[in-house]
């Protein structure tokens, strides 16, 4: 099944696409779709990829006629296999991640636009965590990871669509951090990225990466073994964690 409403190219410099992927998430969706329908500045497109959903989902989806979206929906190999598949559908110059569990603030969109500028490759906003303000710059790559660079991946990262080209897509090898390869992949690099000072929405908790915290924390020390030199330090931090997350079972 492929669906669209209203599409029409947006190809000029600040032009951004909303990408989410889904299976089955029809109890999850009605709080999005009304957050991306409260934007200040509607004019960004929302491409949803769908893994094959059967509960709904797809109709659902179909019935959002005040958004400018494209859908698809088709079998896939997981979340990363999807997003890649809503960026290469996509018209945006850049792009922003939002889960179907996620809530995007009213003037996010409009927020992010102000941080475009030329040569500009990632805007990082902050976000909200439960009770918490999440912000980028947590520390440093070898101990955090991507949060160096980013508060997360989701809701609050505006990534240049361009960035693909020279790092490659979400890797399948990755399939619950694929997203923290990438950007430290961008983030050791000579890239532009810029911090920027608001709290672009809400992340949801009912992910993956948030319920098998033994699989994140494993797919995260497979990334920094990947990306940082000192392999033995990683192996040392790795194991203090996993330690730290069977006491508290």
């Amino acid at each position: 099944m492929k669906a669209s409403n209203e599409v029409t190219a947006i190809s000029n410099d600040s032009s951004i696409s909303v990408i989410t992927a889904t299976y089955n998430t029809v109890a999850e969706l009605p709080d999005l779709i009304e957050s991306l329908s409260s934007q200040t500045d509607m004019d960004f497109e929302w491409v949803v990829a769908d893994g094959g959903s059967t509960d709904g989902t797809p109709e659902l989806l179909r019935e959002v006629s005040n958004i400018r979206a494209i859908i698809s929906s088709q079998p896939d190999f997981g979340i990363y296999d999807a997003i890649n598949r809503a960026i290469k559908q996509s018209s945006g110059q850049y792009y922003l991640v939002i889960g179907a569990d996620d809530y995007l603030y009213p003037d996010a969109i409009g927020n992010f636009k102000k941080y475009i500028s030329k040569g500009t490759d990632i805007i990082a906003a902050n976000i909200q965590v439960g009770e918490r303000v999440r912000r980028p710059g947590r520390g440093k790559a070898w101990l955090f990871g991507q949060y160096e660079f980013v508060a997360g991946h989701a809701v609050g990262t505006l990534f240049k669509k361009s960035l693909h080209e020279r790092f490659g897509y979400y890797s399948r090898h990755f399939p619950i951090a694929a997203d923290q390869l990438f950007i430290k992949q961008c983030g050791q690099s000579e890239i532009a990225i810029i911090a920027a000072d608001f709290t672009a929405g809400r992340f949801g908790l009912s992910g993956i990466s948030a319920q098998d915290s033994i699989g994140t924390l494993s797919e995260f020390f497979r990334v920094q073994l990947r990306t940082e030199k000192y392999k033995s330090v990683q192996l040392a931090i790795y194991l203090v964690r996993l330690l730290k997350n069977y006491s508290k079972l």
